[in-house]
């Protein structure tokens, strides 16, 4: 059987990048290598300079800035629709606003091949969330502008598009809401997990970025740091919780715009001794990270998945969050976690809860590795999406 041939564009090249949009990238083409060849045009982001191949995948740099967000992406997007002639393929993939320039591009030729818009985070949901917040700083308000354009670059790409795939139900709904497309021509295929890679160990290793090998408890965020990810609940919560146990210890694993914001926030609500800011982790340490913890806490105000939730669930801890967005297609409320209102009480309730209780922790921990091993494979994620592709380009055979 000939090999489909299939272009992806992603602004930031995911072999250099470990966000849930590169992860899903490169994960589902590395388990599809066998019947598609995978090549991902991505902007000159990180030094990627040159053609290369990792992972049977090639990946070609498409000039872009390196640093100006969200200029990159319009450069990427300029850059690309001049390579129209150039970029052939069976059927073409863009992840959220990412490949509109290309589109167009096609649609002037009137070439008939399936274009597929993966949307992870719907962004005028963020958008709308974001502009909620009354207390963000002048600077969070000024960022707000930037996610407004791309999600208008996401709605019209969402508009022209053969397909559109997304990550949950939630994200789905908000497509139509937001972008009033078509939702018989959406697939939900959520995000999956390396099951070999994050899996619960019986003697966690021990992890050398500042984190002690010690009998004190640990919750565990991993996330960006940007409002809709909420950590000042976390912060909040956590001058509840060392009321009753001061030997707890946060670690928060990424980075942002508000890490001297959070920083600062933690000092004053005399938390920062308890706070570990680790910045971005390496993705090879992120397992043990989820090993050494004994609560995975993400208090995202807005998630149209929450990689890390299933990430944590599969190395086998139990996880508290809010019920919000499509949080609850990712965890199962009282069964893997706990899920509660975007509230600093009650989260800091639920945590406390589940410190105090060790065999609640393994249970639901158990129930965790279970749940997401059914149900969110990257195996299943790329079964999926070759269906997808395969739908798409007899939908345009068949027209």
């Amino acid at each position: 059987m000939e090999k489909m041939h299939l272009a992806v564009f992603n602004t930031q090249p995911p072999h250099l990048y470990f966000g849930g949009v590169e992860r899903r990238i490169v994960e589902v083409a590395k388990r599809l290598s066998d019947k598609v060849d995978t090549r991902v045009y991505s902007g000159t982001k990180k030094g990627f300079r040159k053609i290369c191949k990792v992972e049977k995948i090639t990946f070609i740099p498409c000039f872009s800035t390196d640093t100006v967000f969200p200029m990159d992406n319009w450069f990427f997007n300029k850059t690309i629709s001049r390579m129209g002639n150039a970029i052939k393929a069976d059927a073409y993939e863009a992840h959220t606003a990412s490949g509109l320039g290309f589109l167009k591009a096609l649609r002037k030729r009137q070439v008939t091949k399936p274009f597929i818009q993966t949307i992870h985070g719907v962004l005028a949901d963020e958008y709308a969330t974001a502009i909620k917040d009354e207390l963000a700083t002048l600077r969070t308000r000024l960022s707000h502008f930037p996610m407004w354009h791309l999600s208008q670059v996401e709605k019209e790409s969402a508009k022209r598009a053969t397909l559109i795939v997304t990550v949950s139900k939630y994200s789905s709904e908000k497509i139509v809401q937001f972008y009033n497309v078509d939702g018989t021509k959406i697939r939900v295929v959520p995000n999956g997990v390396d099951l070999e890679k994050f899996k619960p160990r019986e003697k966690s290793e021990i992890v050398k970025h500042r984190i002690r090998a010690d009998n004190k408890q640990r919750v565990l965020f991993v996330g960006r740091l940007v409002p809709r990810k909420g950590l000042s609940f976390l912060i909040e919560a956590a001058a509840q919780v060392v009321k009753e146990n001061k030997e707890t210890e946060f670690i928060v694993a990424g980075d942002g715009p508000l890490k001297n914001h959070l920083i600062a926030f933690s000092r004053k609500q005399g938390v920062f001794d308890n706070f570990v800011f680790l910045g971005n982790v390496p993705d090879e340490t992120l397992p043990a990270l989820y090993r050494r913890a004994d609560v995975f806490a993400l208090p995202s105000t807005q998630e149209g998945q929450g990689l890390a939730l299933l990430e944590a669930q599969a190395t086998g801890k139990p996880v508290v969050a809010f019920n919000v967005g499509a949080i609850s297609e990712s965890v199962l409320n009282r069964k893997t976690g706990l899920l509660v209102r975007p509230d600093a009480d009650e989260l800091a309730d639920a945590i406390l809860n589940l410190l105090s209780n060790e065999s609640l922790r393994k249970r639901m921990g158990h129930y965790g590795r279970e749940f997401v091993s059914e149900n969110f494979s990257w195996d299943i994620c790329a079964k999926k999406m070759f269906q997808v592709y395969l739908e798409a380009i007899g939908l345009l055979r068949s027209s």
